[in-house]
């Protein structure tokens, strides 16, 4: 398999055959993922209400159920009494055990991504040995101390204190957490905390026990608008005593390592609102299937249709994306392995090197959650705004998602930042492919109408185009900021929204492609239309945004350069009957009743 660098897929071409789809898992994958759907169908779905009511105890109970499954434990490696899964089954139980509430998936990604990842990829040896088959066995619940009243995007920037005690054994913790997930019921916290006036802060592997509680004390539970029974409190310590040797890693390397916690967060987040996608829409379906009004069932209107129809192209597209970059990571760790490099490195650098993607991920999931779940409420009309029906839940659970592991608006910015660094630092080649781009808007175009019978051609041709379409706007924006490119948040905000359309719509056509290969056109019709529905929905958005971008920073025949540019890079020969596909999608779900991708 080709495995192509992070941000790279800006400037070279995947082949379909190189990319990871769902239809690739193994026989030990999808027996995974009948065990986890069976458990939450049988341990969760019926029982809802109890995670809406705030019962605590009952996501516990259900997390207790899961770790006796060895769900706890799929990316432990081996050594620490983990199963020593790769990154792509972790990413499948992450994405099947979230899908049902999201208190449940709050309290599962809180522990197994940055409660326990943080001690895996940092730790010593001593450390791992000593907590994580705590954590892997579900003995011991893990939480992340980071966001504090004055530090939330900002995360460097925290006020609690670590002072070395007199006798050079202990470091006394004192300060306030907030928004901590986990709290009420974790036995271990990986806490933040400033050494004297260090630039960075550090981070402490910090053990919690209520009966004895070291000058750690627990605020309330939190009253939010969703994740009702995901445990929320303010944590406080006062002289919290810490072994020296609990320091996790070095001393100021704590920016770091929340950094790189985040990047794993963010796309195992991505994953966690797949499977609430696929509930929501197949509840939608049965509703509209069963749903009269003027005598014929509501799934039998246009309004309707389109509805079903995008609900199910975006959750089609966020799981191209997602299963794509996850297959990347793990043959990046794999590829680090045989290297010689140890499990701990390896994950480390492999996740970091696939940071930008993780970004984008996040941030196109948790707004096709929200989408998804907003258009579910109003497939039900006035049924979904009542607590009766499962659509009312799941919408406050996903607006968590947009906030969760950096916003989407400090993701965004942080998308196009790595992507300029990785250009600077000279692990990418932005400047030739740009410059090109710019000698391209000088020629003349050419007015031969291509071949575009097979497959995909002239779709897989305005991606090509549409990466183009970066290249000048993001050139530009360079040429013309330099290092204050960072000032200008709402065109580096529009140029990600470019990059994100890009890698979802190349991600969809090359899974389609690659299932077409293993099936047939005719038997993939509807796979087919949401790759092309989701491009033309792509070329709009990058239209827009692009033009946002090029009228707010040039003028004059710059200007009209680029826009021209713009509408030559953003065109079809032949465009699509929109309606004609939403159609073919809406009808092959509504016969199946199911979102059944």
């Amino acid at each position: 398999m080709g495995t192509i660098k992070g941000g790279e897929f800006l400037l070279k071409e995947t082949a379909a055959q190189d990319i990871f789809i769902t239809e690739d898992f193994s026989e030990e994958q999808l027996m995974m993922k009948e065990s986890v759907k069976e458990f939450i169908d049988k341990e969760v779905w019926p029982h809802k209400e109890r995670f809406e009511n705030s019962d605590y105890g009952f996501t516990v109970e259900i997390m207790n159920k899961a770790a006796q499954m060895g769900l706890l434990s799929i990316s432990v490696p081996e050594a620490y009494g983990g199963m020593g899964m790769g990154f792509v089954s972790t990413m499948l139980v992450c994405d099947y055990i979230s899908g049902s509430s999201g208190s449940l998936a709050t309290a599962y990604g809180a522990h197994t991504g940055i409660g326990t990842m943080p001690i895996l990829l940092y730790g010593t040896e001593e450390q791992k040995q000593k907590y994580v088959p705590k954590l892997a066995s579900g003995e011991w619940y893990g939480s992340y101390c980071l966001t504090e009243p004055g530090a939330g995007s900002d995360a460097n920037s925290g006020k609690t204190k670590a002072v070395l005690s007199d006798d050079g054994k202990h470091y006394l913790i004192s300060g306030q957490k907030m928004w901590i997930s986990n709290a009420g019921f974790c036995s271990l916290m990986i806490v933040f905390a400033r050494i004297e006036d260090d630039k960075n802060i550090t981070a402490f592997i910090v053990e919690y026990d209520p009966e004895n509680p070291n000058g750690i004390t627990l605020g309330e539970e939190e009253h939010k608008l969703g994740i009702k029974a995901s445990s929320t409190r303010q944590v406080f310590y006062s002289d919290t005593k810490v072994p020296v040797e609990n320091m996790l890693s070095e001393r100021g390397k704590g920016f770091k390592i929340a950094l790189n916690s985040l990047n794993v967060g963010r796309i195992k987040l991505a994953a966690a609102c797949l499977d609430a996608c696929r509930r929501v829409t197949t509840e939608g379906v049965k509703y509209a299937n069963e749903r009269q009004q003027f005598k014929t069932p509501i799934a039998q209107f246009g309004a309707i249709q389109y509805k079903i129809a995008e609900m199910a192209t975006k959750t089609f597209v966020t799981e191209s994306g997602s299963y794509r970059a996850a297959k990347d990571i793990q043959n990046k760790i794999d590829e680090y392995i045989a290297s010689g490099s140890s499990h701990q490195e390896a994950e480390l650098k492999g996740v970091e090197e696939y940071a930008i993607e993780c970004a984008l991920l996040k941030v196109h999931a948790s707004e096709t959650a929200q989408y998804v779940t907003d258009e579910g409420i109003q497939i039900f009309g006035g049924m979904g705004f009542s607590q009766d029906t499962p659509m009312e839940a799941a919408w406050r659970d996903a607006r968590i998602g947009r906030i969760y592991e950096g916003t989407n608006e400090i993701n965004r910015l942080l998308s196009v930042g790595m992507l300029l660094k990785k250009a600077f630092k000279g692990e990418l080649d932005l400047i030739t492919p740009a410059m090109a781009v710019a000698n391209d808007l000088m020629s003349i175009p050419s007015f031969d109408t291509p071949d575009y019978t097979p497959l995909f051609s002239e779709e897989k041709e305005i991606i090509t185009k549409l990466k183009k379409t970066f290249l000048m706007i993001a050139g530009k924006a360079v040429e013309t900021f330099g290092m204050d490119l960072e000032q200008q948040q709402q065109i580096i905000s529009a140029a990600s929204d470019i990059m994100i359309e890009i890698y979802m719509a190349e991600s969809t056509i090359l899974k389609v492609e690659k299932l077409v290969s293993k099936k047939t056109e005719s038997a993939c019709e509807a796979q087919i239309a949401m790759a092309k529905l989701n491009l033309y929905n792509a070329v709009e958005i990058i239209n827009k945004q692009g033009k946002e971008a090029i009228v707010s920073f040039t003028e004059g025949d710059e200007q009209r350069m680029l826009l021209m540019g713009l509408k030559r890079f953003t065109k079809y020969a032949n465009y699509p009957n929109v309606v004609q596909l939403r159609k073919i999608i809406a009808q092959k779900i509504i016969a199946e009743n199911e979102y059944c991708f």
